[in-house]
């Protein structure tokens, strides 16, 4: 049987399954505060399957539907629970959480502070009393562009089957409300290498943009304290070669 893996799961894996730097944060406290636990913006499982094979009851939440397939077919000896669903609206029976976790700047897809709060809301319904919503954030980002002769990092890539999909990211811009993020995406077939001497096929490039919108460690926890949270103090996951790092917004139900 051949398995035909959607666009987006072969982006996601591309441009977010190989970092590690946080999972020991995720894997200490789940470990720390138990299960069950609830893995929001969980994509294609990079913290819920590593939790799930350690032992822990997880369920993955995310919006969007071919991330959660591509879970769920990964859970192999293991069994994660999925929702798909929107992170300021969601709704659950189970209500019992120990534990919510948000990784790698997933809440500052959030535009502003009313999403945040409605995410808020939703987080704390879903947790126990005495339970923890644990949220990473980045603070700072060095802009860039390369179209102004700065190198930029390197591309990831990934080959599947004979096609090599590549993307980097060429510029970040920091704005007064948000950070945004531009990253050339190629797709690159033996019909379309350059190596030929022909220009790459314009068809296979796209551009992908991303903002983050900015709040600091002390804005979230004013606003979690506005919807019923306590405050704990945060924790830091430290940069890599790769990555910057991103302080972890610890929040008691």
């Amino acid at each position: 049987m051949v398995v035909v893996t959607s666009a987006d799961v072969i982006w996601h894996d591309l441009e977010c399954g190989s970092y590690r730097a946080d999972l020991p944060v995720w894997r200490e406290l789940a470990r720390r505060h138990g299960d069950p636990i609830l893995d929001i913006g969980a994509g294609t499982g990079r913290v819920a399957l590593d939790l799930a094979h350690a032992g822990h009851r997880v369920t993955a939440l995310d919006l969007d539907p071919d991330l959660l397939e591509a879970l769920q077919g990964r859970a192999v000896g293991v069994e994660v629970e999925t929702v798909c669903a929107d992170a300021r609206s969601f709704e659950m029976s189970r209500r019992d959480f120990a534990l919510c976790l948000v990784p790698m700047q997933t809440l500052q897809l959030l535009s502003d502070a009313a999403e945040r709060a409605a995410f808020l809301h939703c987080a704390l319904a879903h947790l126990r009393p005495g339970g923890l919503l644990a949220c990473a954030i980045v603070t700072e980002l060095d802009p860039f562009d390369v179209a102004d002769g700065s190198p930029g990092p390197s591309p990831e890539t990934a080959h599947v089957g004979v096609t090599l999909y590549a993307s980097q990211a060429e510029s970040v811009r920091v704005l007064p409300r948000s950070v945004v993020i531009e990253r050339s995406r190629r797709i690159i077939s033996p019909h379309t290498h350059e190596s030929d001497g022909h220009p790459l096929d314009e068809s296979a490039i796209e551009r992908n943009v991303i903002e983050l919108a900015r709040v600091s460690p002390s804005e979230l926890e004013r606003e979690g304290s506005q919807v019923g949270f306590h405050p704990e103090p945060a924790l830091v996951i430290e940069p890599t070669d790769e990555h910057v790092g991103s302080v972890v917004v610890m929040l008691r139900a």
